[in-house]
């Protein structure tokens, strides 16, 4: 028998309504295709009620294009988070963290895990909640680049890189857009 290294972790994804589609249908699926169990949670809501998701394109005009995504459903309760009972953190993008970046339950269970140097990965409007910590400073960042001014405005270098690629600043990977999911 072969002896395999890999080691479950138990991942939270923070996710709302209009998170874009890609961003976290893509990664909730191959997190658990590789053996991770992700629990998808939103503020104000329980495991299996929906919310909606919003496609974003980019199809040559001064920014994305936004069309109407999926129904995701939600597989754990967000009142039930504990932070110190998950290894790694997700944040997708979209619209959502415009007003998840607003809920203070968020911004704690995103400072614990900035504050015990635990894998965080965010990407396009994702990391609009990490620079609402105000925990980051000194940190480079990368970002969809309308949210760049926030990542300069709280500290943080931002950091502009092509929009299939990644960055990665110690515990932290961060992403333009979908087309970075294979290097993020």
């Amino acid at each position: 028998m072969v002896e395999s290294s890999f080691k479950k972790k138990t991942i939270l994804m923070i996710v709302g309504d209009f998170v874009e589609d890609y961003e976290v249908m893509v990664p909730f699926q191959m997190l658990q295709m590789v053996g991770h169990e992700v629990h998808a949670v939103c503020p104000k809501k329980k495991k299996d009620e929906t919310i909606k998701t919003a496609v974003h394109d980019f199809e040559g005009d001064q920014t994305y294009t936004e069309k109407p995504g999926h129904k995701f459903t939600l597989n754990h309760d967000f009142s039930k988070v504990k932070a110190s009972d998950y290894d790694a953190l997700v944040i997708p993008g979209g619209r959502a963290p415009e007003y998840l970046r607003l809920d203070k339950d968020v911004i704690e269970i995103t400072n614990h895990f900035i504050e015990n140097d635990k894998p965080i990965a965010a990407i396009c409007h994702g990391i609009q909640i990490l620079t609402a910590t105000g925990k980051l400073k000194g940190r480079t960042l990368t970002c969809y680049p309308a949210v760049s001014v926030e990542v300069t405005g709280c500290g943080c270098t931002y950091k502009e890189i092509d929009a299939d690629k990644a960055h990665v600043d110690g515990n932290l990977v961060t992403a333009v857009a979908w087309p970075g999911h294979p290097d993020w």
